[in-house]
Formats: structure tokens, sequence, C-alpha cells
């Protein structure tokens, strides 16, 4: 009975056995009808004769049997053999390669894999390799197949379209560099530096004749008064344009090397983004038209700021430009209006930030919320802030910028960094501006010092009044 038993067990277990499914990973699957990685040596290439000092197969063309398909490059690429689509990547190259070949083939001194570590052996002899050669921070395809004695003047080379495309004027510069190399290794660097110094050189090609033609006859009709500027390689330059107030405004003009195919990048001092249109039968003219087109449109926003600039202490920025929508303006007493504009509508109300003591900045701000309604689009920005804060701004015709030292007075310093003072103690004998920054530092040394969640409570540096400050992320 218990022989039964084992017999009956022995017999379950076998067809369990039989009945598993093939393993995932097979170290030496059989060889597919359409493998390009067999190892077999390509007898009729052997066969055919070779004259010393030539190469078997040159770059690669469309006759060539080896054939990268341009429309399907990816990370898995449809390579054409004998007709035949057979779809690899790399991990199929690796998967082979475990199955066929040791580690001391791949690395070590004098190995190509030491060279070009994504062009892998493909048999125990050495004698076929594919994969990749990386030069200038670019991948290309490469296969190569040596004769049993190894000779590289006999070996045969195919690569994709894009090898072929960087090496096509240097066909006979290839052949020698393959002909002058002891081994492999010391062809597939020479063929690195050889890609490398293609590459540069034809990254720094420069436009042709007729792009300079065109430039100098779009110059001609701008006239050459109006250019301020043009650099070297004549692909920059700067035009001048005057506004209906006689105000300069510099247009840069960056050109492609397929100008004008391709549409220039223009860059101008002014305070919104201007889409420039362009076809390829425009030219600089045109582009130069749609610039004072542009002006047009903001010579109010400019005349008001430029009264603001006049008639009060702006702080910020120190040298306005054309394109600056914000304006920081003295209130006097160690306090300030940060004041932003809107282009488009510079008569409207603008955007009011203030920054000192709250005992100096609470009473204007209760008068703006009480005088909105006395705002009058009619007249110009100074007026009109002027009316509803029920201040008078301090003037430089009847006082002096050093009268309203703003400096931080913890690190003496107006500016640290991107940073101004924008916090101030709250005494009235006292109302010190201070960067926030400088504070927070400063109250952390004391011991008397609280906090509560992102706010720090202590006392002033100078008056020991309380003062607080609050704590922004990325402090």
């Amino acid at each position: 009975m218990k022989s039964l038993l084992v017999y009956g067990f022995l017999v379950f277990c076998r067809a369990l056995t039989m009945a598993m499914p093939p393993p995932i990973f097979d170290p030496n699957p059989p060889p597919s009808p359409f493998d390009p990685f067999e190892d077999e040596t390509d007898e009729s290439f052997l066969a055919s004769p070779i004259e010393p000092g030539t190469l078997q197969a040159d770059i690669l063309t469309q006759q060539e049997i080896f054939r990268v398909s341009q429309s399907s490059v990816s990370d898995d690429v449809t390579v054409l053999m004998d007709a035949k689509r057979v779809d690899y990547g790399l991990d199929r190259l690796r998967a082979r390669l475990a199955g066929s070949c040791t580690t001391e083939m791949l690395s070590g001194p004098g190995r190509p894999a030491s060279v070009c570590p994504m062009l892998l052996p493909q048999n125990t002899q050495g004698t076929l390799y594919d994969g990749f050669i990386t030069a200038g921070g670019k991948e290309y395809r490469l296969r190569i197949q040596l004769p049993p004695s190894r000779e590289l003047n006999r070996a045969r080379i195919d690569c994709d379209w894009r090898l072929q495309l960087v090496l096509q004027d240097k066909q006979d510069i290839f052949k020698q560099r393959l002909e002058q190399s002891s081994d492999l290794t010391t062809f597939l660097v020479e063929l690195q530096n050889l890609l490398e110094q293609t590459s540069s050189q034809q990254s720094s090609v420069g436009p042709p004749p007729q792009y300079f033609t065109q430039l100098v006859q779009e110059i001609d009709k701008l006239g050459w008064d109006r250019l301020v500027y043009i650099d070297p390689s004549f692909r920059s330059l700067q035009v001048q344009c005057r506004d209906a107030c006689q105000r300069e405004h510099i247009l840069t003009i960056n050109l492609h090397n397929q100008y004008p195919q391709m549409t220039p990048t223009c860059t101008a001092d002014l305070p919104a983004k201007v889409n420039f249109k362009w076809s390829q039968q425009d030219s600089l003219q045109g582009v130069l038209l749609q610039f004072e087109k542009a002006l047009a449109q903001y010579q109010d926003f400019w005349n008001i700021m430029e009264e603001l600039d006049k008639s009060t202490w702006v702080l910020e920025p120190e040298k306005p430009s054309y394109k600056d929508t914000v304006r920081r303006i003295t209130l006097g007493n160690n306090a300030s209006v940060q004041i932003t504009v809107d282009p488009a509508h510079p008569r409207m109300l603008p955007e009011c930030r203030f920054l000192g003591a709250d005992h100096v900045i609470n009473p204007i701000k209760q008068s703006l919320n009480a005088n909105l309604h006395c705002w009058d689009p009619g007249q110009t920005l100074l007026p009109n802030l002027q009316n509803v804060l029920g201040v008078d701004f301090p003037s430089p015709a009847n006082s002096s910028k050093e009268d309203f030292n703003m400096a931080c007075s913890i690190c003496y310093a107006y500016r640290l960094g991107e940073e101004i003072p924008d916090k101030a103690c709250d005494d009235p004998r006292c109302s010190r501006p201070f960067h926030a920054t400088c504070l927070i530092e400063w109250l952390r040394a004391l011991p008397s010092t609280r906090m509560s969640f992102n706010v720090i409570f202590g006392e002033c540096p100078y008056c020991s009044k309380p003062i607080t400050v609050k704590m922004t992320g990325a402090r």
C-alpha cells in the first residue's frame, strides 16, 4: 500500500513539473530565424576579394542590408536587415550577452567596452559588436563585424542614418583612421574624436552668403543712422526708435541662420510683452513698424510715470526704466508707499502697499478707504494720490533725499540682496526702519524673545519698546 502511495505521488509531481510554464528568462534562448545577433560569420562577406587599404562596407546607404528606419528612432529601434523587420532594445542586447559573453569580454584595459560601454560583443570570438557609440553628447547606432583574423581593414561597419549624416563628408578620413588603428579599441577612440570634431564644426557653421546680402539690403531701407549696434556674427542688432515725445527706445533683434524663414526674436524695454507677427515675406522694416505701433500705446503711461519721478522722491527703482510699472515713494517719518500701475490703464487707482510704522501708515490707509469715491480718472496719478491719501509727497524742489534715510537701523544698508527695510518700530518717538531678516536674527539672539506660530515678539533694538515681525517660509 505504501509503495502505491509513493508511486502515485511521484506521478503527480512529474505531471505538475511538465505543466509548469517555461522560465521568464532563458540564458541560452534558441536562435530566431530573424535574429541579427546569431554567432554566425558572413561567409559571403569573407569570400569576396578585398583589396588592401579598402573598406568592405562604407557608411550606410539605402542599398545596405543593415539600415535603421528614420521614422522610428526610439528606445526600441526598428531595424531592417535583409528586408526582415527586427525589433530590439538595449535590454535584449544585454540578455543575449548574458548567455554568450563573460565579464572579461566587457571591461578592462584595451577592451572596446572601456571606450564604448554600450557597444557589446555578440559572440564569444569577439568578432561581432553591436550597440551604440557616444560622442558630443549623442548616441549613434553602430555594428562592427570583423573577420576571423580581426583585421580592421577587412571589417564590415554599418550604422544608422544619423551617423551617416555626420560623416557624409568624412569618408576618406574615416577609412584612414580605420587602416591606421592597431586594434578595435584604438579605432573606436579615433572614431569618437572624429565625431566630436565634426559635430563641433557643424554647430559653428555660420549663415549662408544670401543671409548677409539680404540683411545689408534691409538695413539700407531702415537707415544706417538708426542702427545702434550689430555683433560681429551679424546675428544680433539693436535699432533705435523715437516715440511721439522724442523718448529714445532700443529694439534688440536676434536673427536665426535661416532668416527670414525662421522668425527673429525681438526684445524691448516695454512694460508688457509685444507679440510680433512674422511671415517669410516680412522684413526688419515690418518689425520696426510693429514696434512703433506698440510705443504709441504707452505714451500716457510714460507721461504719468515721468511726473512721479520728477515730483516725488522715488526710493525704488533707483534708475527707473521704461518697462518698470512699480514705484516706491517716500511719505516721510520713515514711511513709504509702493504703487503698481497698470500700463494699459495708467489713470486708474493703482495697487498700493504701505511700509512703515503703524502709527504713521494707519491714518493714511483710513484716508484712502474714505476718499476712494474722490478718484478722478480724468486727472493724472500724482494729484489723485495726494487727494485720496490726504498727504503731500515730499518733493525734490523743497527737500533733500538725505532727509528720508530709509537704511536699516541694524545693518545700516538700504538693500539686503533683494530685500528693503519694510519693518519699523511702532513707537512714534523711534520709528526706526529694519530689514525683516535683520530684525529676526537680532530678536533670536535675545533670551526675552517669544515666538507664536510664525510671529516673533521682542523688543526694539533702539527704544526697547515691543516689536513684532512675521517669519516667512523663505526665512
